[in-house]
Parts: structure tokens; C-alpha cells; sequence
């Protein structure tokens, strides 16, 4: 390079840096794009920040309230039983009180078929294959739970072999309730001269020691009469189409 040319660049670029430190009005364009850049950097990472901290803040918030949805379920489980077992009382003086229903949170996993939506596998602790299950969505009864394989699944309203013993209406009208594999809930061997009636409510008798007595199960939509016994169709309260959770109730003291 030229030796003038470079004296020449040399003696440019040292009188552009005194212009601009010395210079107010030059330096203002560059301390304004300083500026900017140094806004935008930490304006991002505060956003970054403050994202973070709402999520873990949103997170905790779920966990917080999912704790209280399964303590209000159960809770409410509790009172319904309470509920049952005091109205009893006053029938029978000699009726033992009983507050400590065995109740378990268990999850859904997947469908054993998924041409079947009444067959669920379940996540289950302490899983004794020869035994059978009551299911309870909030304060409905869902199903029973079983053995499949050796391993837990729940068998809900709607599948033919989920059975359990129900009271229909005022007069308690005994009967065994099975799913119908169309939404409908069947209620056989009701006997004929037990008076029922379309509206009413059916509820678990807690005979079979499945459930306790009184769980919500759903209403009569229709009756006739079959081999000398009454039958009824009954839509039932449970209509979960995403089924996550249950509460499968151990045992019925």
C-alpha cells in the first residue's frame, strides 16, 4: 500500500475517533443504537425471566389445585356416605356408624381395545386380582374395576358385564344393574310389586358391598316387564368422554 495512502487513513481514523468522543452530536447516533441494543437485550431476557418464573408459578398453581380437587372429591365421597349411613340410623337404631371409607385414586392408562370405549387398563397400587371394584366419578358411580390378565381394568356403565346392585325411586325397589353397550344402563329383576316410575332416580343399594349405599347412578327412562319381573332403562349420570381419573373404592366396611 501506498505510504501516503496509509498515513493518509491513519490520520482519518484517528480524527473521526476524537470527533466522535469529543463530539455531542456525533456520538449521539451511535449512544442512541447502543442504547437500543442494550434495551432490547435486557427486555428479553426479563420477558425470558419473567416467562419462567410464570411457569413454574402456573405449574405449581395446577399441582396446587389438583391436590385440592382429589381431597374435595373424597371429601365429598365421605359425606355422601355419611349422608347414607345417618339417614339409616334413623330406620334402624341398631345401625353402626362408619366413617372411614378405604377410597383410592387410581388413573387411567389407555383402552384395552380401542374399538371398546367401556374397558380401560388402570394405574392401581396394591392390586388384588380376586376381588371386584367399585368406580366413582365425582359422586356417580362409573363402573367396577377387575382382573384382566392379572393386571386392573375398569369395566364402565355402558359394558354388559360391569353389574352392581341399585334401589330405584321412593320405595327402594331392589334390582342388578349391568351396562347395554348403548349408553343405557339395564335394571333387571326388579320385583313387579314394587311400584316404579320414569323419572326415578336409581341409586346403589351397597348390598353387593361394592359401593356404598346411596351413590348417584342415574334416571329411569323407561320400564317393562320381563318373566315376571319389571325391568328398567336407565340413563345414567356418568358420561365422561375423557375418563383420567377415578376413585375406586377398596372396600365397604
Amino acid at each position: 500500500m501506498n505510504k501516503g495512502l496509509l498515513v493518509f487513513f491513519t490520520i482519518f481514523i484517528v480524527l473521526l475517533g476524537g470527533a466522535i468522543y469529543y463530539s455531542t452530536t456525533i456520538q449521539s447516533p451511535f449512544i442512541s443504537l447502543s442504547n437500543a441494543v442494550q434495551n432490547s437485550y435486557f427486555n428479553s431476557i426479563k420477558s425470558f425471566s419473567d416467562g419462567i418464573d410464570e411457569h413454574f408459578h402456573q405449574q405449581q398453581r395446577i399441582q396446587e389445585l389438583t391436590q385440592k380437587l382429589e381431597h374435595y372429591d373424597k371429601d365429598h365421597l365421605l359425606m355422601q356416605q355419611l349422608s347414607s349411613e345417618l339417614n339409616s340410623i334413623y330406620k334402624e337404631s341398631n345401625t353402626t356408624l362408619k366413617t372411614d371409607p378405604n377410597i383410592q385414586l387410581v388413573r387411567t392408562v389407555s383402552y384395552v381395545k380401542f374399538s371398546d370405549i367401556n374397558k380401560l387398563w388402570l394405574q392401581m397400587k396394591d392390586f388384588n386380582s380376586s376381588k371386584i371394584y367399585g368406580l366413582v366419578y365425582k359422586d356417580s358411580i362409573a363402573g367396577i374395576a377387575v382382573s384382566y390378565e392379572n393386571r386392573p381394568i375398569a369395566l364402565l356403565n355402558g359394558d354388559m358385564k360391569c353389574t352392581y346392585a341399585v334401589y330405584i325411586g321412593e320405595n327402594s325397589a331392589p334390582g342388578i344393574a349391568r351396562g347395554n353397550n348403548d349408553g343405557t344402563i339395564i335394571v333387571n329383576f326388579i320385583p313387579s310389586w314394587m311400584p316404579i316410575k320414569v323419572g326415578d332416580e336409581v341409586v346403589s343399594s351397597g348390598l353387593d358391598k361394592l359401593f356404598f349405599k346411596g351413590m348417584k347412578v342415574g334416571k329411569v327412562t323407561a320400564i317393562k316387564t320381563s318373566q315376571g319381573y319389571q325391568v328398567a332403562v336407565i340413563s345414567p349420570y356418568y358420561k365422561s368422554k375423557e375418563p383420567r381419573y377415578f376413585y375406586l373404592i377398596k372396600e365397604v366396611l
